[in-house]
């Protein structure tokens, strides 16, 4: 995601993991271009492309607590779309057949508008599952509270409550699936090549390697500054009604990723005791979403980083 998606500086990397059987890689963003990364058996395979940006056609989309709503859709769009990259280098004889509803897809509109049509489909599977399972579930279970706490107050802190633990649960659950560590080792090496370019040092695998794993622009922060804003906004709701309550949370959602967007773009951008507090908790959950990446996967990211890294130093100031 970019600064009023404009030109951004050396932090605004906005990145995607893919990880598959045989296929591992890291997609990378950087103020201009894009790219995807992946190991397969005969090397890395990259694919650069020039971002382009909506604000630009329509300047209302970068407009200051619009642009979290539309760079958190487009972050996810992008990370299909490298996720669909890295599966089509497989080897023909482990790819997948597309199923019926796939098959049905392309012919009806062909393969372009069907790589499209999948591509937001599977991006809307994605926002409505976190939605559900993170926003709606615990405000259908807070529910079962009417009865047992009077004040409204002390039911929506329940509901954020029940909110963070779920949310907690459920990284804690995927940690310790085995697909999903080497997945983690990926997230970890993009962070620590993001940080040692940040650094200005030359991006070496001995120099990444020293570097942190944890970084404040990492999406599992912005996901728990979502969790604790949700909090402080769903407050000002009142209705006794689950329906309405559930309502107002889908009208209120949007409110609440702008404000978190800005939130982790202000952690991003300063280091004060003001922005590491903010920063705390998310990178402390990295524990979960990260870990020490090998060589290989320090390579990757190397090679991602330095396909966007801008020609002009300008470009690459805040």
């Amino acid at each position: 995601m970019s600064e009023n998606n404009e030109a951004v500086g050396r932090r605004d990397f906005r990145t995607s993991i893919g990880g598959q059987a045989l296929i591992e890689g890291i997609m990378m963003r950087g103020p201009s271009k894009q790219a995807v990364v992946v190991r397969t058996a005969d090397g890395l395979v990259t694919k650069v492309e020039e971002i382009k940006l909506l604000s630009k056609k329509y300047p209302v989309l970068g407009w200051f607590l619009v642009r979290g709503v539309v760079n958190f859709i487009n972050s996810m769009t992008i990370g299909v779309r490298a996720l669909m990259f890295s599966a089509d280098q497989m080897p023909e004889e482990e790819q997948e057949e597309p199923t019926r509803f796939e098959a049905w897809i392309e012919r009806k509109f062909g393969s372009e508008k069907a790589e499209k049509a999948l591509i937001s489909f599977a991006v809307f599977l994605g926002i409505a599952f976190s939605v559900g399972l993170f926003i709606l579930l615990p405000t259908f279970l807070a529910g079962f509270l009417t009865n047992v706490i009077d004040n409204q107050i002390l039911r929506n802190l329940a509901e954020g409550v029940l909110r963070i633990t779920i949310f907690v649960t459920y990284l804690w659950l995927t940690s310790r699936l085995g697909e999903i560590k080497r997945v983690w080792a990926y997230h970890g090496a993009e962070h620590k090549a993001i940080a040692c370019y940040e650094q200005g040092l030359p991006l070496t695998v001995e120099n990444v390697r020293q570097q942190p794993k944890q970084h404040p622009r990492c999406g599992t922060s912005f996901l728990f500054i979502v969790m604790i804003v949700s909090i402080l906004v769903f407050s000002f709701t009142t209705w006794d009604n689950l329906w309405m309550r559930i309502a107002l949370r889908l009208l209120l959602l949007p409110v609440v990723v702008s404000i978190s967007y800005e939130i982790i773009k202000l952690a991003g951008r300063y280091d004060n005791l003001f922005t590491r507090i903010i920063s705390a908790p998310g990178k402390a959950l990295q524990r979960l979403t990260t870990s020490e990446p090998d060589d290989e996967m320090m390579e990757v990211a190397i090679e991602a980083i330095t396909l966007v890294i801008p020609e002009d130093d300008k470009e690459a100031a805040w």
